[in-house]
């Protein structure tokens, strides 16, 4: 099978198109899926360019979104049948094949069934982001109706599915980007508020918004500085949480201000083997199936390019500029 292979750590250039062996279904709960995309994530581009979580785990398969068909089912399979449409985040970390491929197998547990009005390129972009965004808002953020949100980096991949979980939720929402494009697609997406970061104060301006108190729930999707930022403009008593680290700077007024720090790794469940974890995650995406096929909730492909341009799409991602998400479509 073709396969995109990163043999090092580095830069694009060191993911390869190679020919695989296929992988078989071999274990009685498991699924042979054919792969027909796979979303590229900055958690892809981090670990082509670190390396792996694993040791002596290269060459390796990156890409932890998949969409496909199942082609073939283990003897104990009863949740999904050969012509099954699934979607998943799964493999691409080092210990087990990424998505990067015309062909991977996966636990019947941890496979969802894609939404039906969407195409395998639009399935791929999602399962990543939305299973993040509910952690960042739902569980970790325990965002309630009539609250307000400050979402950073709106026009992201996951910020763009967090804005629209938010309003799910009954949530006030602000959002912040650095251009006109990206504020007025926040507003289609559902953002009460939008902020220029780049022409204005987003601690003052979300401080003006709320009459001084904050927001709510803030989530930093960008990194350690923002989040020091942002507890000077979230409320006494509410939550902050961060995709990424946190900066010690902030630490003394989050301090005096009673805040709950919250931590969202989505990939947890994978790296340490946590059942309970993986099947909240498959639960997140029946739920968001639901919402998708509704029409009350998109989530938005800025770019599909073939699966050998990868290092192409890998390059894009690290420019930070992207809008939405960046899906491989597989031959």
């Amino acid at each position: 099978m073709k396969a995109i292979v990163m043999t090092r750590p580095g830069g694009p250039e060191v993911l390869e198109l190679a020919e695989l062996p296929e992988p078989r279904a071999c274990g009685a709960d498991q699924l042979k899926v054919r792969l027909r995309a796979a979303g590229v994530n900055p958690i892809d581009t981090k670990l082509r360019a670190k390396g792996v979580f694993y040791p002596d785990a290269l060459p390796a398969v990156l890409g932890c979104d998949g969409a496909g068909e199942v082609v073939e089912t283990g003897t104990s399979v009863d949740r999904f049948r050969a012509g099954d449409r699934i979607w998943f985040c799964h493999g691409g970390l080092g210990a087990e094949q990424g998505n990067y491929a015309q062909y991977t197998v996966i636990d019947q547990r941890w496979a969802a069934a894609m939404p039906a009005s969407l195409s395998f390129e639009q399935a791929a972009a999602g399962p990543l982001v939305l299973i993040t965004a509910w952690g960042a808002l739902y569980d970790r953020g325990r965002l309630q109706p009539g609250q307000t949100v400050l979402i950073h980096a709106g026009a992201g991949g996951v910020g763009h599915v967090a804005i629209q979980l938010a309003r799910l939720r009954g949530a006030r929402v602000i959002a912040t980007s650095g251009t006109a494009e990206k504020l007025e697609l926040m507003r289609l997406w559902g953002a009460d508020e939008v902020i220029n970061y780049r022409e204005q104060d987003f601690v003052a301006e979300v401080n003006r918004l709320t009459g001084g108190r904050g927001a709510d729930l803030s989530v930093d999707t960008v990194g350690p500085d923002i989040f020091a930022r942002s507890v000077g403009c979230t409320a006494h008593f509410g939550d902050i949480v961060t995709l990424l680290g946190i900066d010690e700077a902030g630490l003394q007024e989050a301090r005096m201000r009673n805040l709950r720090i919250g931590f969202e790794l989505m990939l947890t469940p994978m790296l340490r083997q946590l059942d309970e974890g993986r099947a909240h995650h498959v639960e997140i995406l029946e739920r968001c199936a639901e919402w998708i096929d509704a029409g009350q909730l998109k989530v938005h492909v800025g770019k599909v390019m073939p699966l050998e341009q990868a290092a192409v799409a890998h390059g894009l991602i690290e420019t930070g500029r992207t809008v939405g998400k960046i899906v491989l479509t597989i031959p």
